[in-house]
């Protein structure tokens, strides 16, 4: 018998893909400590026996790193430094019985809903009574607050309601006990986060509910900022605006991704919206709360996408002038409805294509940044690293958008805020000094 397995069992968690990814991992580590299982994130020591990857099938390089992870943790496995590996999540629910007959050394594999299955291999039980209770994978200063679970909606490239069924809200109640939990573990900014963030509510109160929550959350004590992501254009609920505006701790930032601006790609993608609309809608949004921080994503590549439909998004960008951009690469989705498209355009030509579009918010994110120089902005300092530190306006959400740099001449305290003087600017952060 070997020596380890007399030992207490000790879980690492690897978590891959999205901030959805890793609150599920969250309330699997929460679940497993209250069943007294040791559990880590991210464990580089390897002191631990058993590892639960939860895995991300987003798109094809997501595919292919939780793959990837899932080797290496069968090789260490297959080495003896590893007792049990376990596979969950969007990868695991999707491909379950190819990846079973491709890698059978992995002992288990489950679902995005199938928690209580799996606690069952650890003998641990589901404490229903745990509502909201998470051991942070995050710094203890900032969280993820999912809102609802699964999507309704039908984009022609997206495979996630595959994944993870049909839209599910969170009560308000639940939302508000989880936030002040989070609270008193010391988090002072919350990113509310979802599939599709506008549709809140609609299952549970039979309309759009989320400026109610948000004025719910905006009452709890000690909760400092609330931050939207990933806001639906289409029908878009303009009395969050309201809120937002009204509301000193709801940052005035908001994450909608439009995925393209040629009205061919936007009826392709099913996206529910016209570019007119989109142009109005960012009209609406900026006159309703001026100053905010709009970020978008967008896709390049899409089958039968054009050269004009390029420079027609290109256009588009230079004339709304986001703060803050990303883009994805089309990748072809068994299962979606543009699967049964020809994916038309080359992988290079998808990259080359997505960089040109970049080059020209690259620009404008310069241009943005030079306007703060000389401005002081409210911080959150979120770590120190190589002698100074690195924190965030409320302009800007975590490891995706900008860090205000600051020179370490007086120790900081990672997680309080401090005023911060601009004085320098680059295309993606700035430089600053405490005030």
């Amino acid at each position: 018998m070997k020596v380890r397995t007399l030992k207490k069992d000790k879980v690492n968690i690897i978590t891959l893909g999205c901030s959805k990814n890793m609150v599920d991992s969250e309330v699997l580590s929460g679940q497993l400590q209250a069943n007294a299982i040791e559990v880590v994130h991210e464990n580089h020591k390897l002191d631990h026996n058993i590892v639960v990857v939860n895995t991300c099938g987003f798109i094809d390089k997501a595919k292919e790193e939780s793959v990837n992870t899932i080797l290496d943790q069968v090789a260490l496995k297959q080495k003896g430094k590893l007792d049990k590996v376990y596979v969950t999540g969007c990868l695991s629910h999707r491909y379950r019985e190819d990846l079973e007959k491709e890698i059978p050394e992995v002992d288990a594999w489950f679902g995005t809903m199938e928690l209580p299955l799996m606690l069952k291999q650890f003998n641990a039980d589901y404490k229903t009574e745990l509502l909201g209770e998470r051991l942070l994978a995050t710094p203890k200063h900032y969280a993820y607050l999912k809102i609802s679970e699964g999507c309704n909606r039908t984009c022609s490239f997206c495979a996630i309601p595959l994944m993870r069924g049909v839209h599910v809200s969170k009560s308000i109640e639940d939302l508000v006990t989880e936030a002040e939990a989070l609270v008193k573990k010391g988090v002072k900014e919350v990113m509310l986060i979802a599939q599709e963030l506008t549709y809140y509510g609609l299952d549970l109160y039979k309309k759009r509910s989320l400026p109610d929550l948000m004025n719910r959350l905006a009452d709890v004590k000690g909760l400092e900022w609330i931050r939207l992501h990933y806001a639906y254009p289409s029908k878009f609920p303009l009395e969050i605006l309201d809120v937002m505006r009204q509301r000193d701790n709801i940052c005035n930032y908001l994450d909608m991704p439009l995925q393209h601006a040629a009205n061919n790609m936007l009826k392709a993608m099913k996206r529910q919206i016209t570019r007119e609309e989109m142009e109005d809608l960012v009209q609406a949004v900026r006159e309703k709360v001026p100053g905010i921080c709009l970020r978008t994503t967008l896709i390049t590549g899409f089958p039968g996408e054009t050269r004009d439909d390029v420079e027609e998004l290109k256009l588009f960008l230079q004339k709304q002038r986001f703060d803050r951009v990303g883009i994805f690469q089309y990748s072809h989705e068994e299962g979606t409805s543009a699967h049964d498209l020809v994916d038309d355009v080359p992988a290079e030509e998808k990259a080359a294509r997505a960089e040109e579009i970049m080059e020209v918010q690259q620009e404008i994110s310069l241009e943005k940044n030079m306007q703060k120089v000389g401005k002081t902005f409210k911080v959150m300092i979120d770590k120190k690293e190589a002698g100074r530190y690195l924190g965030r306006t409320e302009f800007d959400s975590v490891e995706v958008d900008n860090e205000v740099i600051i020179a370490a001449d007086k120790k900081l305290t990672v997680g309080n805020f401090v005023n911060a003087r601009i004085t320098k600017a680059y295309d993606y952060d700035l430089e600053g000094e405490v005030v």
